[in-house]
């Protein structure tokens, strides 16, 4: 398992206009691991990650304190390339958001945007980043038909393997079976666990079980602020802040 930093966060605030949301957080995230966040509903997990990519500059009315680094570059510096971030760190949401294309466009259409246009490669990539994702032998015969006619659980691997196709550093997860059924979800938690030996995978999840089958490192974050941060088996079996041991234990939340 490697040691090497790909993301780090360094005394993060962050508010909405006058609203503080999270509070002084650091976080060290490793390459070729999945850190998971788990937390109660409005604790600032979603914002955070939404943060590794610059989503949040989305919003109006926004304002970042601290650092965040990918690569020991400071992804907050004014002369940063923000599509080449999110580039390199790329989103799976937690509703399943093909476009209202057909398969094979869904993955393609990424690939034109950051300038590729032989296509020779875009179908290269199209099979192999649908082969990353588990669903190639599913969807080979039907690339031209829309990706609205598939499954809940397909479709989620669909908006996988569109992420895959840019070829990312970092995959972040928002709750991304949490629209799922029980077998779709055991195959996106197979799909992490493979898609870890490449990449750096942040997943953000209310299921703490989900948390503890696929994460080697959690953070548990309470009202804006980090509140333990380590291995997820230390985490779940031995964590120094009570605070997190009443989560874990069901206390609250």
């Amino acid at each position: 398992m490697s040691d090497l930093i790909r993301m780090k966060a360094e005394h993060v605030d962050f508010y909405y206009g006058a609203k503080q949301t999270l509070i002084d957080v650091s976080m060290n995230i490793y390459e070729n691991r999945v850190t998971s966040i788990i937390g109660p509903s409005g604790c600032g997990k979603s914002t955070f990650i939404r943060l590794l990519n610059r989503m949040n500059d989305l919003i109006p009315n926004t304002h970042l304190e601290g650092k965040i680094y990918l690569d020991d570059k400071d992804i907050y510096k004014p002369d940063t390339d923000i599509v080449e971030i999110r580039r390199k760190v790329g989103m799976v949401f937690q509703k399943p958001n093909p476009f209202p294309k057909s398969i094979r466009e869904n993955l393609s259409f990424g690939l034109k945007v950051n300038g590729i246009k032989d296509r020779d490669i875009i179908e290269e990539r199209v099979e192999k980043s649908l082969t990353e994702a588990v669903i190639w032998n599913e969807v080979k015969d039907r690339l031209d038909e829309s990706a609205l006619k598939l499954s809940g659980g397909q479709q989620q691997r669909l908006c996988i393997a569109r992420c895959l196709s840019i070829e990312p550093e970092v995959i972040l997860f928002d709750e991304p079976c949490a629209s799922l059924d029980p077998i779709s979800t055991k195959r996106i938690e197979e799909l992490i666990e493979k898609l870890k030996e490449k990449y750096t995978i942040v997943i953000v999840t209310h299921n703490m079980q989900q948390a503890a089958r696929v994460s080697d490192n959690t953070a548990f974050m309470y009202l804006g602020e980090v509140i333990e941060f380590g291995s997820t088996e230390k985490i779940f079996t031995v964590p120094e802040n009570s605070r997190t041991e009443e989560y874990i234990s069901g206390k609250f939340g």
